[in-house]
């Protein structure tokens, strides 16, 4: 189990839990704990794909502090409530413009898949990030009708 703001949340709060050993939500591949938990735990994420990915996690197990400490200051909303009804069900990457380690912009498209209830869809956007004070920020996203 994470350590972070999500594993300490009391576990009647309807949000799903991730134990370390398990798959990371983000689709990566690799183990929570070699993954998002990282980030979630207070380790800045080194790309904006990683913020991304890390961003999406924080929305699966409701972290809702992780996301706000991760949205740039001057476009965060000034609240965020978080649905645990909402389920979030897969990610995936559809593109990367920049982003990288040494750069200060970036942009990630991704399609993430949800359920509620019965309803079933996948948000789709293009999101923005900014590299300041040494650490990635999202800025904000535009989203795809398609």
């Amino acid at each position: 189990m994470s350590s972070g703001a999500a594993a300490s949340r009391p576990a009647s709060d309807g949000f799903p839990r991730v134990a370390d050993a398990d798959p990371c939500p983000c689709g990566s591949g690799d183990r929570f704990d070699g993954c998002c938990a990282t980030a979630l735990n207070g380790t800045p994420a080194s790309t904006a794909e990683r913020l991304m990915r890390s961003r999406y996690t924080a929305f699966v197990v409701g972290d809702s502090a992780y996301l706000n400490a991760t949205w740039h200051p001057g476009t965060r909303p000034d609240e965020l409530t978080l649905d645990p009804d909402q389920r979030w069900t897969g990610l995936e990457i559809a593109d990367v413009d920049s982003g990288g380690e040494n750069d200060t912009r970036g942009v990630v498209e991704f399609r993430a898949a949800w359920r509620h209830g019965r309803d079933r869809g996948v948000l789709h956007e293009r999101s923005r990030f900014v590299r300041q004070s040494g650490r990635w920020w999202y800025l904000d996203g535009r989203l795809d009708p398609s």
